[in-house]
C-alpha cells in the first residue's frame, strides 16, 4: 500500500485517546520493548536493566526508527526478589532474556513473619530506575504521550517474587494468613513506590504503571483472585488516583479471562490504559472495559518465530479487531514483552501492517 501521511504526531494520538477521541491512526506502543531496543541498537540485554543511559538512548532510537510511541521503561517482571533482600542474575546469553531471582528472601512460612518492608529509595533496582527516570523527564518529544512511567508493580506479583510463585500459590491454599501477610507487604511497598515517584517527579507527564504476571488463571483460580488479588489492587489503584494521577497503565498478563469480572472492579482512571495478553480477545476486553483504552494483544511468539508475512497478517487482523471492537480506544501492542531476539524484519512487518490498516476514516 502507498504510505499515507498522518495529521497527528504520536503524542497527539495518545492525547486524543485520553480525551475519548479517535486519533488519525492507531498508535503503536509496544509493551516492554527494552530488551529488543538494546539488541537492535547493538548492546546487550543486560544493559536494558543495569545501564540507565544506554537503556534510555536505545529505546529512544528504536521508537524513532519504527515510528512508535516513546514512553521509556526500566523494569523487570521479577521485581521484589532483589528489592526485599534476595539476589538476582542479570540476563546473559541467547536464552537468558530478563533478570531472574537466584535467591528468594523468603523460603519458609516462618520467614514471612520476619520480613520487613525495604527502604524504598535504596531497594534493589529502584536507584537505577530513578536515575533512568530523571533522564526521561529531561525531554518531552513529539512521539511521547507521557515522558515518565512511575512504576509501582502488582502486590501479588511482588509477593510471588519474594517467596517464589510455587510457595505463594501453596500458601494461598494452605497458609492463607502467611499469603495475605506477604501480599500486604507487597501492597505497602507499591504504595511507598508511587508516593516516592510522586515526590520526585510530580504528576505532569507521569503515567503510573502496575502489572500482574503471577496472578493468572494458569496459577490461581478466579475465587482465589477475588480474595488475594482484587482488594489489594483496589487499594493500590485508589491510592494512586488519590495523588492526582488521571490515568493508570496496567498490564494484565497471561490467562485472565475468568478474572476480568474482578479486574472490572479495579479503578484505572479516566480512561485507564489496559494491556492484555494474547489469551484475552480484544472484543472481550472491550466489553469489560468499554471506557478504557485497550492495548494489545498480538502473540509475541509470532514476532519471534514467524515470517514477516505471518507477522504482517497477524498484526493486520489485530488492528482491524482493535479498531472495531474496543469502544474506549485501542493502541497496538504485542500481548506481552516484545521478544528481545525478534528479527528486525519481523518488527518492521508489524509496524508496516499498522501503517497500512490502522487509519480511522
Amino acid at each position: 500500500m502507498a504510505k499515507r501521511k498522518g495529521t497527528m504526531t504520536n503524542r497527539e494520538r495518545v492525547e486524543a485517546l485520553l480525551q475519548h477521541k479517535k486519533p488519525d491512526r492507531v498508535p503503536i506502543w509496544p509493551f516492554a520493548y527494552q530488551g529488543f531496543a538494546t539488541v537492535y541498537t547493538g548492546t546487550s540485554i543486560a544493559d536494558a536493566y543495569n545501564k540507565p543511559k544506554t537503556a534510555y538512548e536505545a529505546q529512544r532510537k528504536t521508537c524513532q526508527d519504527f515510528d512508535w510511541v516513546f514512553t521509556a521503561m526500566l523494569s523487570y517482571a521479577a521485581y521484589g526478589g532483589w528489592e526485599f533482600g534476595g539476589e538476582i542474575k542479570w540476563p546473559s546469553g541467547e536464552f537468558s532474556q530478563a533478570p531472574t531471582v537466584t535467591r528468594h528472601p523468603v523460603e519458609t512460612v516462618e520467614d514471612v513473619w520476619k520480613l520487613e518492608k525495604p527502604e524504598v529509595s535504596t531497594a534493589g533496582i529502584v536507584p537505577l530506575v530513578v536515575e533512568f527516570t530523571k533522564m526521561c523527564q529531561e525531554e518531552w518529544l513529539d512521539n511521547q504521550g507521557f515522558n515518565v512511567l512511575a512504576l509501582c508493580y502488582g502486590p501479588f506479583n511482588t509477593a510471588g517474587n519474594v517467596a517464589g510463585p510455587a510457595n505463594l500459590c501453596k500458601w494461598v491454599l494452605k497458609k492463607p494468613d502467611a499469603a495475605n501477610q506477604l501480599i500486604r507487604l507487597g501492597t505497602d511497598h507499591s504504595i511507598d513506590l508511587i508516593e516516592y515517584n510522586h515526590k520526585l517527579f510530580g504528576i505532569k507527564g507521569v503515567l503510573p504503571f502496575t502489572g500482574e504476571a503471577i496472578a493468572t488463571g494458569q496459577l490461581i483460580s478466579a475465587d482465589q483472585f477475588e480474595k488475594f488479588v482484587l482488594p489489594y489492587f483496589q487499594e493500590l489503584h485508589s491510592r494512586i488516583l488519590s495523588l492526582g494521577y488521571k490515568n493508570i497503565y496496567s498490564h494484565l498478563c497471561g490467562e485472565q479471562n475468568a478474572n476480568l469480572v474482578h479486574w472490572a472492579k479495579v479503578p484505572f482512571g479516566n480512561p485507564g490504559i489496559i494491556s492484555i495478553g494474547h489469551e484475552v480477545e480484544l472484543e472481550t476486553a472491550g466489553k469489560y472495559f468499554p471506557n478504557d483504552i485497550i492495548m494489545g494483544n498480538l502473540e509475541p511468539a509470532i514476532i519471534q518465530t514467524g515470517t514477516p508475512d505471518e507477522v504482517y497478517e497477524a498484526t493486520k487482523k489485530n488492528v482491524i479487531d482493535g479498531m472495531t471492537k474496543c469502544p474506549g480506544g485501542y493502541t497496538f501492542s504485542p500481548g506481552c514483552e516484545l521478544p528481545p531476539m525478534a528479527k528486525a524484519e519481523n518488527v518492521k512487518a508489524m509496524s508496516q501492517a499498522v501503517e497500512d490498516y490502522g487509519w480511522y476514516k
